[in-house]
């Protein structure tokens, strides 16, 4: 049955999991090709650019990485040089996969910008960001706006800020988040997405934290256009986000599950699909004779009923075929004609 809605874009977010490690950003753009994502996505910082050296680490990042370590120092580990990024979007050129990074500071968008992206990913932390709002808004093209931590009418101030800097709400898309990593279940809300579509802009998707691949398929359920999800080659790795990311493995699941879902929705209009088309012979009834009715006989219920094969007259003529009388000769269980 042919689909009514777009393919649903699958992003694979490396993110810093490589560990501000160039050829395990490598093996990462490989893994999400292999596991057939659509894009993998890295983030680009210039950490004392986006971190001062009094900001505190979130209590998962405490969890995963020790409390030793001040959120800036921890973060200048894991990040790769600025140089890094244009030698990746080759790589995902040359493999065939779709190349994102998401910004996290002015210079970074610059950086970003000499590349060729398809999208300008926001996140969830950037979404009060004015000034860094507008520079992305000043470099055109197709954004996708993550809004974890934020209400309604804060996503709408972050979309009017777009949409007055030259990018229409046709060209933004709207992710449902919620950024604790991992996320419970009982905080997911997935029809908040319901909420974002109120915005009117392109259309919105899920990014997920949870531990497994069932929400973001639930999400894909509800609609969701976009899903984007962390992924790491070890989730034993040192680092915040290995814990709660998927490995290799599970992307490749969660990505079969997503285009199993997607065609399983099909489209809103009930109909005989074209793999159940011969069972309906097979699975539907039929008037036949009860047992055996010679010509001129009147058809009543004793001497009719209803069995398999339905290849004959419906059982919804029944009160059409009662009363008539047999134009042949009949034995038992052979279908009745009229004529």
């Amino acid at each position: 049955m042919a689909s009514c809605r777009d393919k649903v874009i699958i992003i694979a977010e490396a993110g810093v999991n490589h560990n501000g490690n160039l050829e395990m950003a490598r093996r990462m753009v490989h893994a999400a090709k292999d596991a057939g994502a659509d894009y993998v996505k890295f983030q680009t910082a210039v950490p004392e650019l986006v971190i001062s050296t009094f900001a505190p680490k979130a209590e998962y990042q405490k969890e995963t990485t020790g409390e030793g370590e001040s959120q800036l120092e921890m973060c200048r580990k894991i990040h790769l040089p600025l140089t890094d990024y244009e030698e990746l979007e080759q790589l995902c050129r040359q493999v065939g996969i779709g190349f994102m990074s998401t910004p996290f500071d002015l210079v970074s968008i610059d950086t970003l910008d000499a590349l060729r992206m398809d999208y300008w990913k926001i996140p969830s932390g950037e979404i009060t960001n004015l000034p860094y709002l507008r520079k992305i808004a000043s470099k055109g093209g197709n954004v996708i706006l993550s809004t974890g931590m934020s209400t309604l009418p804060e996503v709408e101030s972050a979309v009017r800020v777009l949409e007055n800097g030259g990018i229409p709400r046709s060209r933004i898309w709207l992710l449902h988040c919620n950024t604790q990593y991992p996320t419970p279940y009982a905080d997911v809300n997935l029809r908040a997405m319901d909420d974002l579509r109120t915005l009117g802009c392109a259309g919105v998707g899920y990014s997920d934290h949870t531990n497994g691949i069932e929400v973001p398929v639930a999400a894909v359920a509800l609609g969701a256009q976009i899903i984007e999800k962390h992924f790491t080659l070890d989730k034993s790795l040192p680092g915040p986000d290995h814990k709660a990311s998927l490995d290799p493995d599970e992307l490749s699941a969660m990505v079969n599950a997503i285009r199993h879902t997607e065609q399983a929705l099909g489209c809103n209009h009930k109909a005989v699909s074209p793999s159940e088309r011969d069972n309906i012979v097979i699975a539907r009834k039929s008037i036949v004779a009860a047992r055996e009715i010679k010509k001129g006989e009147l058809l009543t219920e004793e001497n009719i009923t209803v069995k398999r094969p339905g290849n004959g007259i419906s059982p919804m003529q029944w009160d059409i075929v009662i009363g008539t009388t047999a134009c042949r000769d009949f034995v038992a269980d052979e279908l009745i004609e009229l004529h």
